[in-house]
């Protein structure tokens, strides 16, 4: 296997972009990935790669990205719990039970308009969204030019706003 200050040098770019396509913060993000090369220095004599290392670095920086947002929003509700009251005729439990209800209803409504988008809309934002391709690979494998995987992508959020913004109307 390469040596770990190898692998720093050529995949510290590729692991930055992923884990900053969840975590919007840059100190954050370098943090995050200095943390994931720090453990696999730690864990070198363990390791035992049996993908590739550009899509065993992605899983890694997937995960850590998660894992943040997931302990950085539990943090954040842990200090709201504890700085607001629930409404009178609400306790606790039910408020979460709402706000799960209100999380799922707003997922569903994303979803069913991400399935309602323009084919061609469509397959370019799930290609950049859920599987992470930029938008020269979309472009390549789409055989369309990366100007128009940006108006895709563009006109696709514009889209998902607006399916938003309707939720919230309804709210």
């Amino acid at each position: 296997m390469e040596s770990i200050e190898q692998l720093f040098k050529q995949y510290y770019p590729f692991v930055c972009q992923i884990i900053r396509s969840y975590v919007k913060d840059k100190a954050i993000t370098e943090d995050i990935a200095q943390e994931l090369f720090t453990e696999l220095w730690v864990k070198r004599e363990q390791l035992n790669i049996h993908t590739s290392v550009p899509a065993y670095l992605r899983r890694m920086a997937v995960s850590r990205a998660l894992n943040y947002l997931r302990d950085s929003k539990k943090h954040q509700w842990d200090e709201l719990d504890a700085s607001t009251e629930v409404s009178p005729g609400l306790t606790g439990e039910t408020a979460s039970v709402v706000e799960q209800m209100e999380e799922a209803e707003l997922k569903t409504r994303i979803d069913a308009a991400i399935d309602n988008l323009p084919e061609k809309c469509r397959i370019t934002f799930l290609l950049s969204r859920r599987e992470e391709m930029s938008y020269a690979e979309i472009a390549e494998q789409m055989n369309i030019s990366v100007k128009t995987v940006e108006n895709q992508i563009g006109k696709a959020l514009r889209l998902l706003r607006i399916a938003v913004a309707e939720h919230r109307g309804q709210a």
